[in-house]
């Protein structure tokens, strides 16, 4: 009976070895991977974690999250956005925004072309007709100033020199990724211009709550906390409308199956291949407000998404193209969604949007938290 006994104590013991395994089971990158000097500007890979395991990690090419490791409801770790492993594949990538800090302007300006006091001003048309995400090299392409604070906190700086992609004024910006106890990726934008210009900062991560790199995002359940959307024209750029979402395809202001509508037959369905649209934010006046809140049933992820900004858009994946990522995983239409907390697409050229012009010895502030659980 003792020899028993010990056997079945040995066999609970070997099991749970395994469990802890599983649960502990993070494959993180290569540092050297990402070590490369351009231009006399280093780049490399920063690990943040906080007490509770979860872990991201960082590259100051483009400001950009490169992994993110979430547990499941059994505490199975899961790295959750879509990304490359090394730092050549994003340079080179036509996927140019996973993970990236996006600016000097998120989303579209129309025509590529804006006025301040009276002088237009001409930016880069790198989608279409249209200037989109700060154009042929914006923020997601340049080098920033990395400074680790400590095992939680990444300090990124970049200074945006006057006339960059078209856009006046010396901006001078830091971002600051913080990795908190409380599960949340705080991002915090800070910026300075010595002229006037506009300015637009978000974050690009394209997340899978199942796991970067699993089929569809589509059997995600959404919430999004507007009752209103900007609608676009053809070519992705607002009408200047604001439209009620109630009775159309675009209301999630009830937790709704991501893919339950896509495919429906609806004109700003069809201009976006799907959901690529910028949400009116409710109670956007408030400090801080929960955006959008999602929750992928199979592994019980939550995520919830909270900002002082008065717009989001929800990206449905629409033009993922099978492009192989982290791991030899392999990146399809629909298999990640982004939320992108923003002022308006166009904003510069609508004047009943809110406002994005920064101005000298003003200070730009914008703020976006992920928060992760399980339910």
């Amino acid at each position: 009976m003792k020899n028993q006994f010990y056997f079945l104590l040995l066999l609970f013991t070997f099991f749970l070895n395994q469990s802890c395994n599983m649960k502990t089971d993070i494959k993180l990158l290569n540092k050297k991977d990402f070590i490369k000097n351009i231009n006399g500007k280093e780049i490399g890979l920063y690990v943040l974690k906080n007490k509770n395991g979860l872990i991201t990690e960082i590259t100051n090419y483009g400001a950009r999250v490169v992994s993110l490791w979430t547990p499941d409801l059994n505490g199975n770790f899961e790295d959750i956005v879509l990304g490359f492993d090394n730092i050549d594949n994003y340079i080179n990538a036509d996927e140019k925004y996973f993970g990236a800090t996006i600016g000097r302007y998120g989303n579209r300006i129309k025509d590529g072309k804006f006025i301040i006091n009276y002088k237009e001003y001409y930016l880069e048309k790198n989608n279409g007709s249209n200037h989109l995400h700060g154009g042929e090299k914006g923020f997601s392409d340049v080098i920033w100033e990395a400074n680790q604070i400590n095992e939680q906190a990444l300090e990124l700086k970049y200074l945006s020199k006057n006339m960059e992609e078209g856009y006046p004024g010396n901006l001078d910006i830091k971002v600051v990724y913080n990795l908190n106890d409380s599960d949340e990726l705080k991002i915090e934008y800070f910026a300075s211009t010595d002229e006037s210009t506009y300015v637009n900062l978000t974050h690009h991560s394209f997340f899978n709550l199942q796991g970067a790199g699993n089929e569809t995002i589509n059997d995600h359940l959404l919430y999004i906390n507007a009752n209103s959307i900007t609608p676009v024209d053809e070519t992705l750029i607002p009408t200047g409308d604001i439209e009620l979402v109630v009775n159309t395809p675009f209301d999630f202001t009830l937790p709704t199956i991501i893919g339950k509508r896509v495919d429906e037959d609806n004109n700003q369905l069809n201009y976006g291949k799907g959901y690529d649209h910028n949400y009116v934010l409710n109670n956007s006046k408030s400090k801080e407000i929960i955006a959008a809140k999602v929750f992928e049933m199979k592994s019980g992820r939550t995520l919830e998404v909270y900002t002082n900004e008065p717009g989001m858009q929800f990206y449905g994946g629409n033009f993922l193209s099978g492009s192989i990522g982290k791991h030899n995983k392999v990146y399809k239409k629909r298999s990640a969604f982004c939320l992108e907390t923003q002022h308006f697409p166009n904003s510069p050229n609508q004047e009943n949007f809110p406002n994005t012009l920064l101005k000298p010895n003003e200070e730009y502030y914008s703020i976006c938290i992920y928060k992760f659980s399980t339910n």
